[in-house]
C-alpha cells in the first residue's frame, strides 16, 4: 500500500542544544525555512503553532544577535579619543522603495 505523503511532516531541522550557539546565518536560514512552511498553509494547526513558536524564538535570537554586533560596531568606531556612535547607511540605490 502506498503511504499518504500530504500528512507527513518533513524531518526536523538539526537544531543546537542548549549548550550549543548557533550561528546568526543558521539561525536566519532555519527562519526563512519555517516562514516558507507556514506560507505554504497546508500544516495542521498543532504543528502550524509548533513552527509559529520556533519563528518567533528565532526572529528573536537573530534579533539579539544583530544587536550585538551593532554594539560591537559602535565599540569599534573611535572619533576624538571617544567611541561615537554612527547610523548605517546602506549604499545609494538599495533600500529604497522597499514600501
Amino acid at each position: 500500500m502506498a503511504r499518504a505523503r500530504d500528512s507527513e511532516a518533513p524531518p526536523p531541522s538539526a537544531a543546537p542544544g542548549p549548550d550549543e550557539a548557533e550561528s546568526f546565518e543558521a539561525a536566519l536560514a532555519r527562519l526563512e525555512a519555517l516562514v516558507e512552511r507556514l506560507e505554504q498553509g497546508d500544516l495542521a494547526l498543532e504543528e502550524a503553532l509548533a513552527a509559529f513558536e520556533q519563528g518567533v524564538a528565532l526572529a528573536r535570537r537573530c534579533a539579539g544577535q544583530l544587536g550585538d554586533a551593532e554594539r560591537r560596531i559602535e565599540v569599534l568606531l573611535r572619533e576624538g579619543g571617544g567611541f561615537v556612535a554612527r547610523p548605517f547607511e546602506p549604499p545609494p540605490g538599495e533600500g529604497e522603495g522597499d514600501a
